[in-house]
């Protein structure tokens, strides 16, 4: 598996862009999710990226996390193959899967998140190549 991004939680995208491009990023796109009630910004990252996302309503998974441990990393994710397939593979483990049904994550594509209480304190999200 290849890393495609490390999410960022940040309680203003406006502020995080500064200090983002103050360290020479640039941004490629920013977008709002509206099922997951997110705006986030896309940046380059050598052969991956950093998105940094911002809670767009009180009930946001963003914004419980921000209210809980403040901003900072939120997950890390990685590409597969086959999300079905990969998914399937994980529910003969002890890796528990937040996502039964792949959900769209940016620019259309199936993404799907382990719980973090399995993986090391880390929350995974996977996501199928294009």
């Amino acid at each position: 598996m290849k890393l495609d991004h490390i999410g960022i939680a940040v309680s203003s995208l406006d502020e995080a862009l500064q200090t983002y491009k103050s360290l020479g990023f640039h941004v490629e796109d920013i977008v709002t999710l509206e099922e997951q009630k997110v705006r986030v910004a896309i940046l380059p990252a050598g052969e991956g990226r950093i998105e940094l996302l911002e809670p767009t309503a009180d009930d946001s998974v963003i914004r419980k996390f921000l209210e809980t441990k403040s901003q900072g990393v939120h997950h890390l994710c990685f590409k597969v193959e086959s999300l079905e397939e990969k998914l399937k593979q994980l529910k003969l483990t002890t890796v528990q899967v937040l996502d039964q049904v792949p959900c769209q994550g940016y620019e259309g594509r199936k993404v799907a998140f382990l719980h973090p209480k399995t993986t090391q304190g880390v929350l995974i999200e996977l996501v199928e190549e294009t």
